[in-house]
């Protein structure tokens, strides 16, 4: 997927560098990157995240009718409650992933395909009272290290929800308080494009730095968040990244791929797993996006994101197979040489999530008991 928004004017501030990649149109970082990211975490930063698509979609059915194609329960959505929803294939595998807020009125989506989803939402349509635009052009997205709710008046504002296990979800991971992205609050805040520099202004105004996506990378890799801009291909299923946490409802009614993730959830286990790499930095390299993750000489998997963090150091998440040991060293291929890394596990291995329905009893075909003389 490719980054959506036109070309940030944040880019024109002394020292900016332009991201690459899925990030590109806005800066990865201003001069400082350590100092940035320091900052983000401490709760005292705002990152441009204008790159990002908005599309909005109004009319009385919209919420109705958004439930029923998408993974997320969003008919009783209350205005101003964040969540997220995933569109899936037939197979079950994510062609979409929007951020979801409601105003009462208009249900806005953040996403990193505008064009795509507009486009496949607009086909959906049918007799629905629904209207769909994609408003990319006319909104931009400021991110911030804050998990609160915007107050009465205040812009539209999506609260990331992860790690947070939501009603009718599941894990594949650990616990909601033993989490590391329970560290990371984070919410992107909706304001016209045209005051996007004003907008960012007050805030260091008020003492925050601008920070790039240098910053906000290494703090989402280090939290395990997915990210469809760099977590998918055409494979994926919302299991493998742990997904099910906040972006699908087990327990709604039928929708496009619902099969698959019954399937996989109440007897299947997921092909492959997401997995944190802590690579060895002591060559100075670094793995591109897609880079070979190899086990004893055999391929894998592949990186997804890579992030140095100002503590971790470098960083990447990866998609593996399932089966793949947990405890092993992995190999990432680099150019100049192949670099070491050790695995934090994100999805257990054994591929259950925590509600798995218990298995029958095995039955031997064809045998019944005998009956009683």
């Amino acid at each position: 997927m490719t980054a959506a928004g036109p070309r940030s004017p944040l880019l024109a501030r002394h020292g900016a560098v332009e991201a690459a990649g899925p990030d590109h149109g806005v800066a990865w970082h201003y001069g400082d990157p350590t100092a940035e990211q320091r900052a983000l975490e401490a709760g005292g930063a705002v990152v441009d995240q204008s790159h990002l698509g908005v599309v909005t979609v109004t009319g009385p059915d919209r919420l109705t009718w958004l439930n029923s194609i998408t993974s997320q329960e969003l008919t009783a959505l209350a205005p101003h409650v964040s969540t997220e929803t995933l569109v899936l294939s037939p197979h079950g595998h994510v062609e979409h992933a929007a951020a979801v807020v409601d105003d009462g009125t208009t249900t806005w989506l953040i996403t990193a395909d505008p064009a795509g989803l507009a486009t496949w939402l607009d086909s959906m349509r049918f007799m629905m009272r629904v209207e769909v635009v994609d408003v990319t052009e006319q909104w931009a997205a400021l991110g911030e290290p804050v998990d609160a709710a915007p107050g009465h008046g205040e812009p539209v504002t999506w609260c990331d929800p992860w790690p947070r296990t939501l009603a009718g979800g599941t894990r594949y991971g650990p616990p909601d308080d033993e989490h590391p992205g329970r560290e990371r609050p984070w919410r992107l805040v909706l304001v016209p494009r045209a005051e996007l520099e004003a907008a960012v202004a007050e805030r260091e105004a008020a003492g925050w730095r601008l920070a790039g996506t240098w910053a906000s990378e290494a703090l989402r890799v280090a939290a395990w968040r997915p990210r469809a801009a760099t977590e998918l291909d055409h494979r994926t299923i919302p299991h493998e990244l742990d997904w099910l946490r906040t972006a699908v409802h087990l327990h709604k009614g039928c929708y496009r791929g619902q099969e698959t993730i019954a399937r996989v959830h109440n007897l299947g286990r997921p092909p492959r797993r997401l997995v944190m790499l802590h690579l060895d930095g002591s060559g100075h390299l670094l793995p591109a996006h897609g880079a070979e993750v190899s086990l004893a000489g055999r391929v894998i998997g592949a990186v997804t994101t890579v992030a140095r963090h100002h503590e971790l150091g470098p960083v990447a998440l990866a998609v593996v197979k399932r089966s793949a040991d947990v405890t092993a060293e992995l190999v990432v291929a680099c150019d100049g040489g192949d670099v070491a890394a050790s695995q934090e596990v994100v999805v257990a291995g054994e591929g259950l999530s925590v509600d798995r329905p218990a298995p029958r009893a095995p039955v031997a075909r064809g045998l019944a008991p005998r009956p009683a003389p």
